[in-house]
């Protein structure tokens, strides 16, 4: 699937101008102020906001203040255009959390890579996170609001690592957060579900205690699994050794 790009611009000729050079790769969503953008926000997939600085209703500064300071939405990379090329309003936007800040007039190719570039970072941390034994849940957050969120889940998670049951809407109630907001935030922001998010954290637990001179046997039973063969076999499918091969990796050491 695309990737969903939503386009906040007042000026119909800008807005469909982009949204020509961005639907051959994208999907596109157009609004025409902050306001409605924060309710497209609110209900749909997005994965990436391009809005101007100068608006009625709400402008991109505010737009992007409140995106960066919500936690639902903290996640979402922001690009601000705008015609302001002062480095007052540059900084201004940096420091509510733009992640990319580009002057008009500018270059639909410059947008483009742009809007790549950042997808495609969030993507390596991402597959790094789900596949390093030893990254921590907030080294793919963007944002201090994010990084609060992930070590919170991350706590609860741990705090209840023995109870089986444990599931995304048990860990929705744990957090105080609807289940359809909880699972768009963290699908949105690690590609995983939540009871994958559950699972790799177990194991990256059992990675932690095996380092530290635990068995595998213990480990298993430390992190919520009735079995020892279930745990090395999902150990080994996450990370892509056993183990026993872990263990031998951190006594060389």
């Amino acid at each position: 699937m695309k990737p969903v790009i939503l386009l906040v611009e007042d000026n119909r000729e800008i807005l469909d101008f982009i949204e020509t050079n961005l639907c051959d790769t994208y999907t596109v969503k157009k609004t025409i102020n902050g306001q409605a953008a924060l309710d497209v926000l609110r209900n749909e997939v997005i994965d990436l906001i391009v809005s101007d600085v100068m608006m009625p209703v709400m402008d991109g500064f505010e737009l992007c203040r409140i995106i960066k300071s919500d936690v639902e939405l903290s996640h979402l990379p922001c690009i601000l255009l705008t015609a302001k090329n002062t480095l007052k309003a540059r900084l201004q936007g940096l420091e509510l959390g733009a992640d990319v800040y580009i002057e008009k007039p500018f270059s639909p190719k410059h947008l483009k890579m742009q809007i790549a570039s950042l997808l495609a970072n969030r993507n390596k941390i991402k597959d790094y996170f789900a596949n390093s034994p030893i990254a921590q849940l907030k080294s793919i957050a963007h944002t201090k609001a994010d990084e609060k969120f992930l070590e919170n889940v991350n706590h609860i998670i741990e705090e209840h690592l023995q109870e089986q049951e444990l599931d995304v809407d048990r860990l929705a109630r744990y957090l105080n957060m609807s289940r359809t907001t909880f699972y768009r935030k963290i699908s949105a922001i690690s590609d995983l579900t939540p009871n994958d998010l559950i699972n790799l954290t177990r194991l990256k637990k059992a990675a932690k205690l095996m380092s530290e001179g635990y068995n595998i046997n213990e480990v298993s039973d430390i992190v919520g699994y009735n079995s020892p063969k279930i745990f090395s076999k999902n150990f080994e499918k996450q990370f892509g050794m056993v183990p026993s091969e872990y263990i031998g990796k951190h006594l060389k050491k």
